[in-house]
């Protein structure tokens, strides 16, 4: 990862407060273009505050978001969709009974040309099959039939069915919301490996997970939260699993580290 690439997301002073709990207390944040940022904190860190607010979902009391150089100020996450964002949850939204194909363009349905698709509102479903196809083989997925229902998937192929989706959508950034969570070692890999060849494909990478190994296995960078706030952004390479989780959770202050450690 180029620590010199250009900044495609940055938040200054983020404030989230819900009555008398402050769940962001003026945090930063700091994403580089074709990286993989995993972002990692304690119960109640205000890890899920921060995704909420640069995903559009919630909107902070104070602070700002920066994409691509200007300010933004999402109200919803259709803002942040319609600016570039793709954000995967860990419930997926897909509709199981729906193909593959469907499902990718699900709430962005392709139509026909002229009349058919203007008035009669007709899907050009042979559009939308063909780019699923295409999309699906750029990222390298194994599955047999874009036809087939999605309810047929393993687990691991329907975290990569919404990957795939959000990916042919972002422009900037795509979010991932514990994306290996309750796959197995196999399927789980596959996640990891598309996750990889999605951030190849010049797409930066946010990835929430407890799973340190993972974030250990994938990560460029990982930005700790705790207490509301950014406790310090590592480079994986150059720190051990351990202290990460000791940093994490306030055992070992940032400023025992030796400069090497951070990103």
């Amino acid at each position: 990862m180029n620590n010199n690439a250009p900044i495609v997301m940055q938040a200054q002073g983020l404030v989230k407060r819900y009555g008398q709990v402050t769940a962001l207390a003026g945090t930063d944040f700091e994403l580089r273009a074709g990286e993989i940022l995993a972002v990692i904190g304690d119960n109640g860190a205000g890890k899920s505050s921060l995704i909420k607010c640069l995903s559009g979902a919630t909107v902070p009391d104070e602070g700002r978001i920066i994409l691509g150089g200007r300010p933004v100020h999402f109200r919803g996450p259709v803002d942040a969709r319609r600016a570039g964002i793709e954000t995967v949850y860990q419930d997926l939204a897909v509709a199981p009974a729906m193909t593959i194909a469907e499902n990718l363009f699900l709430g962005r349905e392709l139509r026909r040309e002229g009349f058919a698709g203007s008035v009669l509102r007709m899907l050009d479903k042979k559009k939308m099959l063909a780019q699923s196809m295409q999309r699906m083989a750029e990222l390298k997925v194994g599955i047999r039939s874009m036809t087939q229902p999605v309810e047929t998937l393993s687990g691991g192929q329907r975290q990569c069915v919404a990957v795939a989706r959000a990916t042919a959508f972002a422009e900037h950034l795509v979010i991932l919301d514990e994306p290996t969570a309750a796959l197995g070692v196999k399927e789980g890999g596959m996640v990891l490996e598309m996750i990889r060849r999605v951030r190849d494909r010049g797409l930066s990478v946010v990835l929430i997970s407890h799973n340190m190994p993972h974030v250990f296995e994938v990560a460029d960078r990982i930005h700790v939260a705790r207490l509301g706030k950014r406790a310090a952004v590592l480079n994986p390479r150059n720190i051990s699993m351990s202290d990460a989780v000791a940093i994490m959770t306030g055992a070992l202050p940032t400023d025992q580290l030796v400069a090497e450690c951070l990103a």
